[in-house]
């Protein structure tokens, strides 16, 4: 196999068809980011939305603004944005809390209609947040129930009568590793096992089809591949004939049926608003629609390509220019497995990872040793990749990551 060399990365930024879409960004000069697994970057349509949104909606609307500018209905709005991109129907996705908080709501619900089964299934390298979740609901409840962990190739064993809820990762925040969602969507199903799908390393990343697939609840943040800033509301599924049946367990103003006769009995809305609680947070749910507006004429399938294609290039690069300084790639190297980013174990990971944003190449880094580039197509090119590794290589060869100053921890990886 020939080299590959930085003409030739310029020459795949020259032919890809999304390179229009870098345009609806503001990306500091002299910075490569790969980290939009983490955070995506801001839409250059962002800022005057909120501003407007502050002082003229805020500012002069007042209150009105809640019907005039829309408020009432910005949680379904986003919803209704994000559902194409997931394979979803209209009315089948809300935005508002976290993705902590929606994971709480959607389990507890279910749970509750639990009907004596005792086992909640996750996977051991779950997100962390969704076990400590899970925990504290067990809690509540009054320990009736049991949280086991699995290995993720254990999982459909594990799968039996005595099961109350299975809650999985769809693609996996350490090693970008994408499990099968189809086969254990159907599992779950034909048992009559409520399973709860957690999006967050998916949605705007890779591929969904949730109606095809079958897939009853779901989760998600909108800060990640969806670019809705830091904080921005996540969303929750509930398929529509699963939404009637589905008794909300944390129950607020905005999950009633009627929210303004501010009746004293709580009657739920039998739609996805169900899902909600309080009110919803304005300003934050403004940016994230201009997020999702990043995704306006892309086809997901397009995103798809143009990510294998960039995650193709950064594991064909570290191999040929990385050999023997200590990296192994946790990444799957098949395209049916991956998710949209690469990772890298290295014992230095830590500090080699804090030169590299040094150097304005910014990823970020998980324990253990886990350095974790996210590949973003709307505004990633060929060529940032070519230079991280190219800086990588220079920097694993003089030493010039092993300084005190990349050693030192802060507060955020």
């Amino acid at each position: 196999m020939p080299m590959i060399d930085r003409n030739e990365c310029a020459k795949r930024d020259c032919k890809d068809r999304l390179r229009h879409c870098r345009e609806r960004f503001t990306l500091p000069e002299g910075i490569a980011y790969l980290d939009g697994n983490s955070l995506g970057p801001l839409p250059k349509s962002a800022p005057e939305a909120i501003s407007k949104a502050v002082t003229s909606a805020w500012g002069e609307g007042l209150i009105s603004s809640w019907n005039d500018a829309g408020w009432i209905n910005l949680s379904a709005d986003a919803g209704d944005m994000l559902a194409p991109l997931i394979g979803a129907k209209p009315g089948e996705v809300v935005f508002g809390d976290s993705t902590s908080v929606n994971l709480f709501k959607l389990a507890a619900g279910i749970l509750g209609a639990s009907e004596g089964r005792k086992k909640i299934i996750t996977e051991t390298t779950n997100f962390p947040t969704d076990g400590y979740i899970l925990e504290g609901l067990i809690r509540l409840l009054g320990n009736h129930h049991e949280l086991v962990r699995v290995e993720m190739e254990d999982v459909a064993s594990a799968i039996d009568e005595d099961t109350a809820l299975v809650v999985l990762t769809h693609v996996n925040y350490r090693t970008g590793a994408m499990y099968p969602l189809n086969k254990i969507t159907a599992q779950c199903r034909a048992l009559d096992i409520p399973l709860i799908w957690d999006f967050c390393h998916s949605a705007g990343a890779v591929p969904l089809d949730l109606e095809k697939d079958g897939v009853e609840y779901a989760i998600g943040c909108g800060y990640k591949y969806l670019n809705g800033g830091p904080g921005a509301p996540a969303f929750t599924y509930i398929r529509s004939n699963c939404q009637a049946a589905f008794e909300p367990a944390l129950t607020g103003w905005f999950s009633h049926a009627r929210p303004f006769a501010f009746e004293t009995d709580y009657d739920p809305h039998q739609s996805i608003a169900k899902a909600l609680v309080g009110t919803p947070p304005i300003l934050s749910l403004v940016g994230l629609i201009e997020g999702l507006k990043t995704f306006e004429g892309v086809s997901i399938k397009s995103v798809r390509e143009k990510s294998l294609a960039l995650s193709d290039l950064f594991i064909e690069l570290v191999n040929q220019e990385l050999a023997d300084q200590g990296f192994t790639i946790v990444t799957p190297s098949d395209h049916e497995v991956r998710g949209s980013q690469v990772s890298l174990v290295h014992e230095h990971g830590h500090a080699i990872m804090q030169y590299l944003i040094g150097q304005g190449f910014i990823g970020d880094y998980r324990e253990p040793g886990i350095l974790r580039f996210g590949l973003t197509p709307l505004y990633m090119r060929f060529t940032d990749v070519w230079d991280c590794i190219a800086t990588l290589r220079d920097a694993m060869a003089t030493g010039a990551w092993d300084k005190p100053e990349f050693h030192a921890r802060k507060a955020v990886t």
